[in-house]
């Protein structure tokens, strides 16, 4: 294990996989899973810190689909783990592909450090490996779509922001305000 924190801002441990050329995984857990009721965890693995594939352990899915389920409200328990590449290449699965930048664009919203990684990753995977033209349109797409057709988790997202505005109100003396 190379790391083991909660983090709020998912570019941190991205930007160290990167920075160590991590060959490995991350696990995420998000810390509203039980707010969400979401069932398992994320897993990133990386190639030389560079984001290769995602799977989510309690949906099932892989690749774009999977960091849809992922795109939860904060903080998340994030693990590194190093791994040998060769231990990691018996997973490399087509369906769990990711396009270089997508992760840090997905889950850390961090233009700057998606340009890193695709600039880290080689060639192939840029220029027609796994970002064949239209697929990440088609993938951005299928994960938004993913994301909007689970009500539950729209529901409790609401729940969760009518609760803190709430308490913001309670903090301010405008409790009375917002019946």
């Amino acid at each position: 294990m190379l790391r083991s924190r909660v983090e709020s801002d998912l570019s941190v441990p991205f930007a160290a996989a990167l920075d160590r050329e991590l060959t490995g995984y991350a696990v995420l857990e998000p810390q509203d899973a039980l707010l969400l009721d979401a069932d398992g965890a994320g897993v990133v693995a990386f190639e030389s810190g560079v984001p290769r594939s995602a799977y989510h352990t309690g949906t099932d899915r892989g690749g774009s689909a999977a960091l849809a389920d992922l795109a939860a409200p904060g903080p998340y328990d994030v693990t590194l783990r190093s791994l040998p590449a060769d231990a990691l290449a018996a997973d490399d699965s087509p369906d769990l592909r990711v396009p270089p930048g997508l992760v840090a664009d997905r889950l850390a919203g961090d233009p700057d450090l998606a340009e890193r990684t695709r600039e880290a990753a080689p060639p192939e995977w840029r220029d027609g490996g796994d970002e064949r033209p239209g697929d990440d349109a088609d993938e951005s797409l299928d994960a938004v779509e993913a994301f909007l057709d689970d009500e539950e988790k729209i529901a409790a997202i609401r729940d969760r922001a009518r609760e803190e505005a709430r308490e913001r109100a309670a903090e301010w003396g405008l409790d009375g305000e917002l019946q």
